[in-house]
């Protein structure tokens, strides 16, 4: 499997605190069954460490965790703002391995104004949008409905392998039964800040997941598609 939503590299924003948690995270994804991870810290108005910074971070976390065999990427998780498509130009963040995929978030309690200029500006700049785990806004859990249009737009979806156990409350986790069972998401991702945290469920996860959407569906959004980013590929997908 292949990570695309990961708070690994330490001392950056709220998740790992050092490099023993970072390792330790490490030999839990890797136990988990994951091959390669993308770190992707948050970039917003609190955490904002220049992306040059994180890539030394991540350079020490690879030299000490040779023997674990993950191979690891550089990416963030960028809160909406009116100049995410300059910070990425201009370096201070990054889109997900140097593609041109840009996982960004939005508010959580609150329907985001500015959605479709900030959507407008990346896809206008030759890049993909992939929102992160949309299960977990309320207006989206209100009216899953609203994601439709901007899937039709070309925006992508990667929602968190917990929710499906519940991690983030009952109403994310019947959302993204939702999403899931209409084909409205395109990747999974652990969103994983802590040690003995999501990579330690991972078995109960898979399980349940399979179950949901089966062992195809399973595969493309936790191997295919990454990939995908991996390799800056195109991603196609239908709705049903």
């Amino acid at each position: 499997m292949i990570d695309v939503h990961c708070h690994l590299v330490y001392g950056v924003d709220d998740g790992s605190k050092n490099i023993g948690e970072s390792i330790q995270m490490l030999k839990e994804a890797k136990k988990a069954g994951f091959t390669d991870i993308i770190l992707t810290p948050h970039y917003s108005y609190y955490f904002h460490v220049p992306a040059v910074e994180i890539s030394e971070r991540i350079e020490e976390i690879k030299k000490a965790s040779r023997d674990i065999g993950i191979n690891l990427y550089q990416g963030n998780e960028i809160y909406i703002n009116s100049t995410l498509v300059d910070d990425l130009n201009n370096k201070r963040c990054m889109t997900l391995n140097n593609s041109k995929y840009v996982l960004f978030e939005v508010p959580t309690r609150n329907s985001p104004y500015n959605i479709d200029e900030a959507v407008d500006s990346i896809l206008n700049d030759g890049k993909i949008p992939i929102l992160a785990h949309p299960e977990r806004y309320d207006f989206v859990q209100s009216n899953p409905n609203w994601l439709l249009d901007y899937i039709k737009k070309g925006v992508l979806f990667q929602s968190n392998y917990a929710s499906i156990i519940g991690r983030y409350g009952e109403s994310a986790k019947d959302t993204v039964k939702k999403l899931l069972t209409h084909n409205m998401v395109h990747f999974l991702g652990s969103d994983n800040h802590n040690p003995n945290a999501i990579y330690v469920e991972m078995p109960k996860i898979l399980k349940k997941l399979e179950k949901l959407i089966g062992n195809n569906y399973l595969k493309k959004l936790s191997v295919d598609n990454p990939q995908k980013i991996l390799n800056n590929e195109n991603i196609e997908f239908v709705l049903f």
